[in-house]
C-alpha cells in the first residue's frame, strides 16, 4: 500500500506517460490525433482506480473515488469515441496543428501527448487525495460533494443528448441548437463539467491537503475561457453558422440563465 501523495501521483504519471507514448505512435501511423481526447478522460479514470487500489486510506473513500472517476471517465471517453473519433476525420484542431507544425508535427505531437499525460496526473489529483483520506466512513461534506458531482454529470449528459438529437436531424444542418439547456447557455456541457469538478473537489476537501483540489476546477475554468474551450468553439461557430451572432446576443455564455428576447 502507498501512503504518500507523491507516491500515488508517480504511479499515475508512469501510467499516463507510457499510454500517451503508445497512442502518439498510433497517431504517427494513422495521421489522426483525435483519440488523445478519449485517452485523456479514460486515463484519469484508470489513474483514480490505481490510486483506490494502492492507497492506504479509508476503504469507503477509496471506493467513492473509484466510482466517481470511473463513471465520469468512461462515460466521457465512450461519448468522445463514438461521436468524435470512430468514422470521423481528424478533429479540426489537430488538423490545424498538423498543418501549422509541418515537418515538426511528429515531434510536437509527442510533446503535446505528453502534456496531456501531465494533465491526466493533475486532474487525477483530487482522487489521490480522496483515496488517502484516513477518516472512517463518509461524512456530510463527502456526500454533499457527491451530490454536486451527480448534478454536474446529469447536466453534461442531458446537454450532450440534446445536442446529439439536434444534430441528428438533417433539417438542422448549419443551424445552432437553441432548445433545452442550449437555450439557457451557449455551453451548458462546459458549465456542468465545471460543476462536476467542483463536486470532486468538495469530496476531497475533508482529506489532508484536500484544499489543493480546488486548483483543478480553477484551472479547468481558465482552460475553458482562455485556451481550448469557449474561444475556439465560438470562433468556429461564427465561421460556420450565420445565426450564431444572434445566439451570442440572446444567450448566456456559460451559466444557464433565461434567454433574452431576439431582435425583431
Amino acid at each position: 500500500m502507498i501512503g504518500s501523495l507523491w507516491g500515488l501521483l508517480a504511479v499515475g504519471a508512469v501510467l499516463a506517460a507510457v499510454a500517451m507514448a503508445v497512442l502518439w505512435a498510433v497517431q504517427v501511423r494513422i495521421r489522426d490525433a483525435s483519440h488523445v481526447d478519449v485517452a485523456w478522460a479514460v486515463l484519469i479514470a484508470c489513474a483514480a482506480l490505481a490510486y483506490a487500489v494502492l492507497a492506504d486510506g479509508d476503504v469507503a473513500h477509496r471506493v467513492l473515488a473509484a466510482v466517481l472517476a470511473s463513471i465520469w471517465g468512461w462515460r466521457l471517453g465512450l461519448y468522445l469515441l463514438f461521436n468524435r473519433v470512430l468514422g470521423k476525420e481528424e478533429d479540426g484542431r489537430y488538423q490545424a496543428l498538423r498543418e501549422k507544425w509541418g515537418e515538426n508535427a511528429s515531434r510536437n505531437f509527442f510533446l503535446f501527448f505528453q502534456f496531456q499525460a501531465a494533465l491526466v496526473v493533475f486532474f487525477s489529483l483530487p482522487y489521490a487525495l480522496i483515496s488517502l483520506d484516513p477518516a472512517d466512513g463518509l461524512g456530510l461534506v463527502e456526500w454533499a460533494g457527491a451530490a454536486v458531482w451527480a448534478i454536474g454529470n446529469v447536466g453534461v449528459i442531458t446537454s450532450d443528448w440534446q445536442l446529439a438529437r439536434w444534430r441528428a436531424d438533417p433539417a438542422n444542418k448549419g443551424k445552432t441548437a437553441r432548445h433545452g439547456l442550449w437555450s439557457w447557455s451557449r455551453h451548458p456541457n462546459y458549465f456542468f463539467e465545471f460543476v462536476t469538478w467542483l463536486g470532486v473537489a468538495l469530496v476531497a476537501i475533508a482529506a489532508p491537503w484536500g484544499w489543493v483540489s480546488w486548483a483543478v476546477p480553477a484551472v479547468l475554468l481558465y482552460f475553458l475561457f482562455r485556451l481550448t474551450g469557449i474561444p475556439a468553439t465560438e470562433a468556429q461557430a461564427l465561421r460556420s453558422r450565420s445565426d450564431y451572432a444572434e445566439y451570442q446576443r440572446t444567450t448566456s455564455t456559460f451559466v444557464p440563465l433565461p434567454p433574452k428576447r431576439a431582435q425583431s
